[in-house]
Protein backbone atom coordinates (compact mmCIF):
# COMPACT_ATOMS: atom_id res chain seq x y z
CA UNK A 1 0.00 0.00 0.00
CA UNK A 2 1.61 3.11 -1.41
CA UNK A 3 1.61 5.53 2.57
CA UNK A 4 -0.10 8.67 2.78
CA UNK A 5 1.53 12.00 1.13
CA UNK A 6 1.78 14.31 4.30
CA UNK A 7 1.16 17.74 4.36
CA UNK A 8 1.56 20.00 7.39
CA UNK A 9 -1.22 23.23 7.36
CA UNK A 10 0.23 25.06 10.56
CA UNK A 11 -1.17 28.11 11.99
CA UNK A 12 1.51 29.84 13.53
CA UNK A 13 -0.64 32.19 15.77
CA UNK A 14 -2.28 29.23 17.37
CA UNK A 15 -1.07 28.82 21.50
CA UNK A 16 -0.81 32.32 21.86
CA UNK A 17 2.28 32.55 19.02
CA UNK A 18 4.06 29.99 20.30
CA UNK A 19 3.51 27.79 17.79
CA UNK A 20 5.12 29.59 14.90
CA UNK A 21 8.54 30.09 17.03
CA UNK A 22 8.55 26.42 17.86
CA UNK A 23 7.65 25.47 14.71
CA UNK A 24 11.04 23.68 13.87
CA UNK A 25 11.14 21.76 17.24
CA UNK A 26 8.00 20.79 16.03
CA UNK A 27 8.39 19.37 12.42
CA UNK A 28 11.67 17.61 13.79
CA UNK A 29 9.88 16.05 16.35
CA UNK A 30 7.71 14.62 13.73
CA UNK A 31 10.23 13.50 11.70
CA UNK A 32 11.92 11.82 14.37
CA UNK A 33 8.94 9.70 15.15
CA UNK A 34 8.70 8.90 11.13
CA UNK A 35 6.33 11.43 10.11
CA UNK A 36 7.05 14.19 7.62
CA UNK A 37 6.04 16.21 4.75
CA UNK A 38 5.99 19.61 3.21
CA UNK A 39 4.59 22.38 5.80
CA UNK A 40 2.06 25.36 4.33
CA UNK A 41 2.14 27.91 7.06
CA UNK A 42 -0.95 30.23 7.45
CA UNK A 43 -0.31 34.00 6.82
CA UNK A 44 -3.30 35.04 8.18
CA UNK A 45 -6.84 34.01 9.55
CA UNK A 46 -8.91 31.82 6.69
CA UNK A 47 -5.18 31.50 4.99
CA UNK A 48 -5.61 27.65 5.86
CA UNK A 49 -8.80 27.05 3.58
CA UNK A 50 -6.88 28.05 0.68
CA UNK A 51 -3.68 25.78 1.69
CA UNK A 52 -5.77 22.81 2.13
CA UNK A 53 -7.34 23.31 -1.02
CA UNK A 54 -3.87 23.56 -2.58
CA UNK A 55 -2.56 20.33 -0.68
CA UNK A 56 -5.05 18.55 -1.91
CA UNK A 57 -4.84 19.51 -5.35
CA UNK A 58 -0.99 18.98 -5.21
CA UNK A 59 -2.00 15.21 -4.23
CA UNK A 60 -1.92 15.32 -0.45
CA UNK A 61 -3.95 12.46 1.08
CA UNK A 62 -2.97 13.32 4.86
CA UNK A 63 -3.70 16.78 5.87
CA UNK A 64 -2.01 17.48 9.76
CA UNK A 65 -3.72 20.26 11.40
CA UNK A 66 -1.15 21.84 13.51
CA UNK A 67 -3.25 24.20 15.30
CA UNK A 68 -6.81 24.64 17.54
CA UNK A 69 -10.42 24.35 16.79
CA UNK A 70 -10.65 27.71 14.15
CA UNK A 71 -7.63 26.12 12.10
CA UNK A 72 -9.89 22.71 11.97
CA UNK A 73 -12.38 24.57 10.51
CA UNK A 74 -10.35 26.28 8.16
CA UNK A 75 -9.15 23.03 6.96
CA UNK A 76 -12.23 21.26 6.55
CA UNK A 77 -13.60 23.81 4.18
CA UNK A 78 -10.48 23.82 2.32
CA UNK A 79 -11.04 19.97 1.94
CA UNK A 80 -14.50 20.46 1.07
CA UNK A 81 -13.87 23.07 -1.60
CA UNK A 82 -10.99 20.84 -2.89
CA UNK A 83 -13.82 18.12 -3.64
CA UNK A 84 -16.23 20.79 -5.03
CA UNK A 85 -14.15 21.79 -7.16
CA UNK A 86 -12.04 19.33 -8.60
CA UNK A 87 -13.47 16.29 -10.58
CA UNK A 88 -9.58 14.54 -9.28
CA UNK A 89 -10.59 14.98 -5.52
CA UNK A 90 -12.22 12.12 -3.79
CA UNK A 91 -13.05 12.49 -0.13
CA UNK A 92 -12.11 9.16 0.48
CA UNK A 93 -8.34 9.78 -0.42
CA UNK A 94 -7.75 12.40 2.36
CA UNK A 95 -7.39 11.59 5.61
CA UNK A 96 -7.57 14.75 8.12
CA UNK A 97 -4.78 14.82 11.35
CA UNK A 98 -4.92 17.26 14.29
CA UNK A 99 -2.00 18.18 16.14
CA UNK A 100 -3.70 20.29 18.98
CA UNK A 101 -2.07 23.64 19.46
CA UNK A 102 -4.89 25.66 20.21
CA UNK A 103 -6.48 26.98 23.94
CA UNK A 104 -9.64 25.33 23.09
CA UNK A 105 -9.15 22.55 21.24
CA UNK A 106 -12.71 20.92 21.44
CA UNK A 107 -12.50 19.17 18.44
CA UNK A 108 -9.68 17.26 19.72
CA UNK A 109 -11.37 16.34 23.00
CA UNK A 110 -14.55 15.23 21.01
CA UNK A 111 -12.61 12.98 19.35
CA UNK A 112 -9.93 11.87 22.31
CA UNK A 113 -7.07 12.96 20.19
CA UNK A 114 -4.28 13.63 22.93
CA UNK A 115 -2.71 17.09 23.94
CA UNK A 116 0.49 15.64 24.42
CA UNK A 117 2.96 16.08 20.94
CA UNK A 118 4.31 12.88 21.07
CA UNK A 119 1.06 11.17 21.31
CA UNK A 120 -0.89 13.23 19.17
CA UNK A 121 1.69 12.91 16.29
CA UNK A 122 1.58 9.20 16.87
CA UNK A 123 -2.12 9.16 15.98
CA UNK A 124 -1.56 11.34 13.00
CA UNK A 125 0.87 8.55 12.12
CA UNK A 126 -0.65 5.74 13.38
CA UNK A 127 -4.16 6.51 14.31
CA UNK A 128 -7.40 4.52 12.90
CA UNK A 129 -9.23 6.37 10.29
CA UNK A 130 -13.36 7.05 11.16
CA UNK A 131 -15.60 8.18 8.25
CA UNK A 132 -16.90 11.67 10.46
CA UNK A 133 -19.96 14.12 9.67
CA UNK A 134 -19.44 17.69 9.24
CA UNK A 135 -22.25 20.86 8.81
CA UNK A 136 -23.01 22.88 6.54
CA UNK A 137 -24.31 26.09 7.22
CA UNK A 138 -26.23 28.86 5.33
CA UNK A 139 -26.18 32.11 6.55
CA UNK A 140 -26.25 36.20 6.42
CA UNK A 141 -22.78 37.21 6.34
CA UNK A 142 -21.64 40.36 8.06
CA UNK A 143 -21.27 42.01 4.47
CA UNK A 144 -25.10 41.26 3.86
CA UNK A 145 -24.55 38.81 1.29
CA UNK A 146 -25.58 34.91 1.66
CA UNK A 147 -22.52 32.75 3.40
CA UNK A 148 -22.22 29.05 2.94
CA UNK A 149 -19.33 27.44 5.51
CA UNK A 150 -18.76 24.01 6.56
CA UNK A 151 -18.06 23.22 10.39
CA UNK A 152 -16.13 19.79 11.76
CA UNK A 153 -17.59 20.20 15.50
CA UNK A 154 -20.26 22.44 16.94
CA UNK A 155 -22.16 25.39 15.74
CA UNK A 156 -24.25 27.55 17.03
CA UNK A 157 -26.96 30.62 17.08
CA UNK A 158 -27.69 32.91 19.75
CA UNK A 159 -25.60 34.26 22.78
CA UNK A 160 -22.72 31.74 22.24
CA UNK A 161 -22.03 33.38 19.40
CA UNK A 162 -21.20 36.90 20.91
CA UNK A 163 -19.33 34.52 24.02
CA UNK A 164 -16.84 32.81 21.27
CA UNK A 165 -16.08 36.84 19.82
CA UNK A 166 -15.69 37.97 23.32
CA UNK A 167 -13.52 35.01 24.13
CA UNK A 168 -11.33 35.37 21.13
CA UNK A 169 -11.14 39.31 21.37
CA UNK A 170 -9.89 38.75 25.12
CA UNK A 171 -6.48 37.12 26.36
CA UNK A 172 -6.49 33.12 26.66
CA UNK A 173 -3.18 33.42 28.65
CA UNK A 174 -5.33 31.41 31.55
CA UNK A 175 -5.95 28.82 28.88
CA UNK A 176 -9.23 28.09 26.96
CA UNK A 177 -11.37 26.71 29.88
CA UNK A 178 -11.17 30.22 32.01
CA UNK A 179 -11.48 32.49 28.83
CA UNK A 180 -14.75 31.22 28.03
CA UNK A 181 -16.27 30.94 31.20
CA UNK A 182 -15.27 34.53 32.24
CA UNK A 183 -16.78 35.57 29.00
CA UNK A 184 -19.97 33.39 29.41
CA UNK A 185 -20.57 35.29 32.76
CA UNK A 186 -19.58 39.06 31.19
CA UNK A 187 -22.33 38.57 28.10
CA UNK A 188 -24.95 36.77 30.03
CA UNK A 189 -24.75 39.79 32.46
CA UNK A 190 -26.00 41.93 29.30
CA UNK A 191 -28.02 39.78 26.92
CA UNK A 192 -31.13 40.54 26.17
CA UNK A 193 -33.38 37.16 25.80
CA UNK A 194 -35.03 38.07 22.37
CA UNK A 195 -37.98 35.63 20.89
CA UNK A 196 -35.95 32.60 18.79
CA UNK A 197 -37.34 29.95 15.79
CA UNK A 198 -35.97 26.96 15.12
CA UNK A 199 -36.82 23.75 14.02
CA UNK A 200 -35.43 20.66 13.58
CA UNK A 201 -36.79 18.16 11.15
CA UNK A 202 -40.45 18.40 11.61
CA UNK A 203 -39.93 19.28 14.93
CA UNK A 204 -40.40 23.09 15.93
CA UNK A 205 -39.77 24.91 19.00
CA UNK A 206 -40.58 29.32 18.90
CA UNK A 207 -40.36 31.70 22.18
CA UNK A 208 -37.77 33.47 24.21
CA UNK A 209 -34.62 31.36 23.66
CA UNK A 210 -31.59 32.20 24.47
CA UNK A 211 -29.37 29.98 22.22
CA UNK A 212 -29.64 26.60 19.56
CA UNK A 213 -26.21 24.63 19.95
CA UNK A 214 -26.10 22.48 16.76
CA UNK A 215 -23.05 19.38 17.34
CA UNK A 216 -21.64 16.62 15.74
CA UNK A 217 -18.94 16.83 18.70
CA UNK A 218 -19.87 16.69 22.51
CA UNK A 219 -17.40 19.30 23.59
CA UNK A 220 -16.96 23.54 22.65
CA UNK A 221 -16.15 25.94 24.89
CA UNK A 222 -12.79 24.96 26.44
CA UNK A 223 -13.99 21.84 27.95
CA UNK A 224 -18.32 22.23 28.00
CA UNK A 225 -19.49 18.61 27.56
CA UNK A 226 -22.66 20.32 26.56
CA UNK A 227 -24.14 17.62 24.03
CA UNK A 228 -22.80 13.95 25.71
CA UNK A 229 -24.51 11.75 23.81
CA UNK A 230 -23.57 13.40 20.86
CA UNK A 231 -22.48 10.75 17.93
CA UNK A 232 -19.95 12.67 15.09
CA UNK A 233 -20.50 10.18 12.38
CA UNK A 234 -24.47 8.64 13.12
CA UNK A 235 -25.64 11.33 10.27
CA UNK A 236 -27.42 13.08 12.64
CA UNK A 237 -27.13 16.37 14.82
CA UNK A 238 -27.36 16.53 18.50
CA UNK A 239 -29.41 19.89 19.13
CA UNK A 240 -29.44 21.70 22.93
CA UNK A 241 -32.53 24.35 22.45
CA UNK A 242 -31.37 26.50 25.49
CA UNK A 243 -34.74 28.34 27.20
CA UNK A 244 -35.17 31.54 29.34
CA UNK A 245 -31.98 30.73 31.98
CA UNK A 246 -31.85 32.75 34.82
CA UNK A 247 -28.62 33.66 36.14
CA UNK A 248 -29.59 31.51 39.37
CA UNK A 249 -29.71 28.34 36.74
CA UNK A 250 -26.66 29.89 35.05
CA UNK A 251 -24.43 29.97 38.27
CA UNK A 252 -25.76 26.31 39.15
CA UNK A 253 -25.32 24.59 35.44
CA UNK A 254 -22.97 26.20 34.29
CA UNK A 255 -19.92 24.39 36.50
CA UNK A 256 -22.23 21.39 35.79
CA UNK A 257 -21.36 21.16 31.67
CA UNK A 258 -17.91 20.71 32.52
CA UNK A 259 -18.50 17.03 33.56
CA UNK A 260 -22.00 16.62 31.19
CA UNK A 261 -24.05 16.35 34.27
CA UNK A 262 -26.52 19.91 33.50
CA UNK A 263 -28.92 17.55 31.93
CA UNK A 264 -31.67 17.15 31.83
CA UNK A 265 -32.68 20.57 33.00
CA UNK A 266 -36.30 22.41 32.28
CA UNK A 267 -35.32 24.85 30.59
CA UNK A 268 -33.21 22.80 28.66
CA UNK A 269 -34.23 20.70 25.52
CA UNK A 270 -32.38 17.98 23.29
CA UNK A 271 -33.41 17.32 19.97
CA UNK A 272 -31.74 15.44 16.67
CA UNK A 273 -32.11 15.38 13.33
CA UNK A 274 -30.39 16.42 9.82
CA UNK A 275 -31.52 20.00 8.77
CA UNK A 276 -31.86 22.60 11.58
CA UNK A 277 -33.49 26.36 11.13
CA UNK A 278 -32.79 29.63 13.02
CA UNK A 279 -34.19 32.93 12.55
CA UNK A 280 -35.28 35.60 15.29
CA UNK A 281 -36.65 39.07 14.59
CA UNK A 282 -33.36 40.46 15.25
CA UNK A 283 -30.45 39.13 13.64
CA UNK A 284 -28.56 36.88 16.17
CA UNK A 285 -24.54 36.17 15.68
CA UNK A 286 -23.86 32.54 14.55
CA UNK A 287 -20.50 30.03 15.54
CA UNK A 288 -18.63 27.66 13.89
CA UNK A 289 -16.11 26.09 15.52
CA UNK A 290 -15.54 28.93 17.59
CA UNK A 291 -15.49 31.47 14.71
CA UNK A 292 -18.09 33.64 14.22
CA UNK A 293 -18.81 34.42 10.48
CA UNK A 294 -22.27 36.08 10.63
CA UNK A 295 -25.56 35.95 11.89
CA UNK A 296 -29.39 34.48 11.44
CA UNK A 297 -31.53 33.63 9.52
CA UNK A 298 -29.24 30.33 9.27
CA UNK A 299 -29.65 26.83 8.31
CA UNK A 300 -27.46 23.60 9.28
CA UNK A 301 -27.28 20.78 7.14
CA UNK A 302 -25.84 17.50 8.43
CA UNK A 303 -23.25 16.06 5.51
CA UNK A 304 -22.94 12.37 6.72
CA UNK A 305 -19.10 11.24 6.39
CA UNK A 306 -17.83 13.86 4.84
CA UNK A 307 -14.10 13.42 5.50
CA UNK A 308 -11.53 11.06 6.91
CA UNK A 309 -10.05 11.43 10.30
CA UNK A 310 -7.03 9.86 11.89
CA UNK A 311 -8.61 9.20 15.92
CA UNK A 312 -6.18 6.95 18.67
CA UNK A 313 -7.10 3.02 17.66
CA UNK A 314 -9.66 1.66 19.36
Amino acid sequence: MTPPKTVFLVNPASAGGSTGRRWPELAHRAATLGLTGDALVSEEQGHLTALAEEAVRGGATRLVVVGGDGSVNEVVNGIAGSFETSRGSRAEDVQLAVVPRGTGWDFARSHGIPRDLDAALDVALNGDVREIDAGLVTFRAWAGHEGRQHFANVASAGISGAIAQRANETSKALGGKISYYWSTLAVFARWQTGEMRVSVDDEIRAGRIIDTMVANGRFLGGGMMMLPEAEPDDGLFDVLVIGDVTKRDLAFTLPKSYRGKHLPHPRLEVLRGRVVTVDADEPLPIELDGEQPGTTPARFEVVPRAFRLRKPRE
